[in-house]
């Protein structure tokens, strides 16, 4: 089956000022060749700049509020597309990021792609926030399927910062069990969590306390196929393909604390 087009969604934490690092995150996302792209946690001016001269094939679009991390998206200039803020996928909170609504329409089909980066926080109000923003996530797939009028090629990607809830008296919850609520949640409205190729997409390095984690994922209309890596829909791409400890701590110091999510949408039928 053709491709439709292909995705990278990438955390680059605190993206802002330091023009060499700003540099090398650019060269790595463009050496992907997506044809659309989020990065998140976007920060600084400067990110501007070296997108737009790395890749000038590319229109771009952002979010605004009074959030401090921005969503942007690039998509390639042979697209039609249509991009939308949605403020409802705040959960009421103005300084939560707001959703990044990005509609395709290839071969005159229409595909739609919410970026979120969603709330984290393993204390109750991060995973209450989190929990809600995923939920409308979900439930906005029978919005998209009521315009439609038929099951809607849509899909929502990003951060989804699913790291548990920590809670005294043997009340926590821990990662697999919000992963297998989010799982139960998509299902409901006929979507699936894709299988990546890494087990865990953020690290902050082997000093860490704090074991690699399982954040970033794509969640998909089950009618959607896509790209095989392996066994996978979805390649990590960046410090979780280093072979060695030392240089994943370096892959990290460079670019990000997260890998690269890479996907090929194939065309619907």
């Amino acid at each position: 089956m053709p491709k439709a087009f292909s995705l990278a969604s990438w955390n680059v934490e605190h993206f802002k000022e330091d023009p060499a690092r700003v540099d090398r995150v650019v060269d790595f996302l463009r050496a992907q060749n997506p044809d659309v792209f989020a990065l998140y946690e976007v920060e600084g001016k400067e990110v501007f700049g070296a997108l737009t001269s790395k890749m000038p094939g590319y229109s771009f679009h952002i979010t605004e509020g009074a959030q401090t991390q921005e969503i942007l998206v690039g998509v390639r200039g042979s697209l039609t597309a249509f991009f939308t803020q949605r403020v409802d996928f705040r959960s009421g909170t103005t300084h939560m990021r707001p959703g990044a609504l990005l509609t395709l329409q290839i071969a005159g089909i229409n595909y739609s792609v919410l970026f979120l980066h969603v709330a984290s926080g393993n204390d109750p109000r991060g995973m209450g926030l989190r929990d809600d923003m995923i939920l409308r996530a979900c439930d906005f797939r029978r919005t998209l399927n009521k315009a439609a009028g038929a099951p809607a090629n849509y899909l929502f990607v990003g951060d989804l910062n699913t790291m548990g809830m920590k809670y005294p008296y043997q009340r926590s919850i821990d990662a697999e069990t919000e992963l297998r609520k989010l799982e139960h949640e998509a299902k409901k409205v006929k979507m699936r969590p894709l299988r990546k190729d890494a087990t865990t997409t953020w690290s902050n390095g082997s000093k860490s306390s704090i074991p690699p984690s399982n954040l970033d994922h794509v969640v998909a209309a089950e009618h959607l196929t896509f790209r095989k890596f392996g066994d996978a829909d979805v390649a990590v791409r960046g410090w979780p393909k280093e072979p060695t400890v030392a240089k994943q701590d370096k892959w990290i110091r460079d670019y990000s604390d997260h890998g690269l999510l890479y996907l090929e949408v194939q065309r619907a039928p």
